[in-house]
């Protein structure tokens, strides 16, 4: 098992998931994705992003939420502790105030629409990046990319 996962949810912009799995690739974070994705995996955009660095992650692909929850539900009989950590701009706890885990699973949503509420009702925390007032959201790549720092930071140091 990972130290830590990013999944993404149903993610539609093929280049912000290809930077996503990059950046997994690089810090050693697992990856899931939970479909459908807005694009095939295939697609030239998301491979050119990811590079061939999509090679050097472990990519875990799921269905759907409710496969992905499966996935979960079997995880936790196998004796992991996952704790699924959801990124919202609706949150009001922020990445920085979270005490991370092994094995914790970072979930951002959909480009385009978020995570709905299904999602966000199976969440063992949702965690927000602190922004300046007026501004709607970060780049899903860049929020996803500060927490999985975070997160990273704590678990190496403990």
């Amino acid at each position: 098992m990972a130290p830590l996962t990013l999944a993404l949810y149903q993610p539609d912009i093929p280049q912000n998931a290809g930077t996503m799995l990059r950046t997994c690739a690089c810090l050693g974070v697992g990856a899931a994705i939970i479909g459908p994705s807005g694009f095939p995996v295939g697609d030239r955009d998301f491979r050119r992003a990811g590079m061939d660095y999509l090679d050097h992650v472990t990519i875990d692909r799921h269905a759907s939420f409710a496969a992905f929850q499966d996935w979960r539900a079997a995880r936790r009989r196998a004796g992991e502790t996952r704790r699924l950590l959801l990124l919202s701009t609706h949150a009001a706890v922020s990445y920085l105030d979270c005490d991370y885990r092994d094995g914790d699973i970072l979930l951002v949503g959909r480009e385009s629409a978020g995570a709905p509420e299904e999602v966000h009702s199976a969440a063992d925390l949702t965690l927000c990046i602190p922004m300046r007032q007026g501004l709607r959201s970060l780049n899903v790549a860049v929020a996803a990319a500060m927490a999985m720092g975070e997160a990273l930071r704590q678990l190496r140091a403990a």
